[in-house]
């Protein structure tokens, strides 16, 4: 009997026509724009972000699932590869495997045409491999090793860029003060081992915390713009808050998957979670069915807008690496589209 598929499993054939989609045949648009006043502005793909949000709505994919959070850890890793960085650099990637290092990526385009394709088949095929391939990266920080949502890196480099995601949709008095107190001591942890890396964090919010509990959302607010700020945290906080309605609403059965030091043990990936196999006519059907999402820009407060996050992840990456290196992101951010 064939194993009943995981909600994982069928986000990412979804998740993966959307952003294939929004970037026909690996094209993507140029997110930087160049004002009127002369100021450089990164400007998000806001519509692939709510139709990725829409997805664990769609599927009804519980909190444990780890679904609703994996919408953004697929749309930042979209964001960056707009920004100019490789299908291969931005973890995770567009396609299985989620987690491939850029030694072998290499390794395949330069092996001969025949014997490359049955290496590629044999990495699409298998959830993970271990020590090759993975559908999640953890990095070693000070003291342990964590896991990373959004990731950069490479041997030549070590990590540039580690941006960690969390999601929360209700019961928000009760879970906030948990993620904050992660958060700390998440980036303080990565901070000191990767000083030059960009460290970031995003926090998705449903908007619906505005009327239900309007305290604890300033004092929600104001903690994410204190992390951006200090000298042992993160870089750069963003946050994403997320409109939809009550009859969509994600499934609460508490806490998301823990994503901070992992079990010893072999690698966790199952033939579950690879994407399901479903014919195009079928997925573009099911997108069109996606519940509607919209983004409170307009509530954001401006140190946490997602634009101003994005150029600065993009940004410190460049600035901490030498100019032949990430050649196509620089020429994205040096011929800006003009407002």
């Amino acid at each position: 009997m064939a194993a009943r598929k995981s909600a994982k499993a069928k986000a990412w054939v979804l998740f993966d026509r959307i952003v294939h989609l929004a970037a026909p045949d690996g094209t993507h648009s140029n997110p930087w724009v160049k004002c009127l006043d002369g100021q450089l502005r990164f400007e998000p793909d806001y519509d692939t972000l709510v139709q990725l949000l829409g997805v664990p709505l769609y599927l009804k994919a519980e909190t444990q699932s780890g679904v609703p959070a994996l919408a953004l850890d697929v749309w930042l890793s979209y964001e960056l590869r707009r920004a100019g960085f490789g299908k291969d650099q931005a973890w995770p990637r567009p396609v299985h495997p989620r987690i491939l290092p850029a030694p072998v990526a290499a390794l395949l385009n330069e092996l001969p045409r025949k014997v490359g394709d049955v290496v590629a088949e044999r990495l699409r095929k298998a959830a993970s491999i271990r020590d090759v391939t993975s559908s999640s990266a953890s990095i070693l920080g000070k003291n342990y090793l964590k896991q990373v949502d959004v990731i950069i890196t490479d041997w030549v480099t070590g990590p540039e860029l580690l941006i960690s995601t969390k999601r929360m949709d209700s019961s928000y008095g009760k879970n906030a003060p948990n993620r904050i107190e992660e958060s700390y001591g998440d980036a303080k942890n990565l901070r000191l081992r990767h000083p030059l890396a960009a460290l970031g964090f995003v926090f998705g919010l449903r908007s619906d915390i505005l009327e239900k509990e309007p305290r604890t959302a300033a004092w929600l607010f104001d903690l994410l713009a204190k992390l951006g700020q200090e000298d042992d945290a993160y870089h750069a906080t963003c946050l994403v808050l997320m409109d939809y309605s009550d009859d969509t609403k994600i499934p609460d059965t508490g806490e998301e998957p823990h994503e901070g030091v992992p079990e010893p043990g072999p690698e966790l990936d199952t033939e579950e979670d690879l994407p399901v196999d479903a014919p195009e006519s079928e997925i573009d059907r099911q997108l069109m069915l996606l519940p509607k999402v919209a983004i409170r820009t307009d509530e954001t407060p401006e140190e946490l807008d997602p634009g101003r996050f994005l150029s600065a992840m993009v940004m410190r990456v460049l600035s901490a690496t030498p100019v032949n290196m990430h050649e196509e992101a620089r020429r994205r951010r040096d011929t800006p589209k003009h407002q």
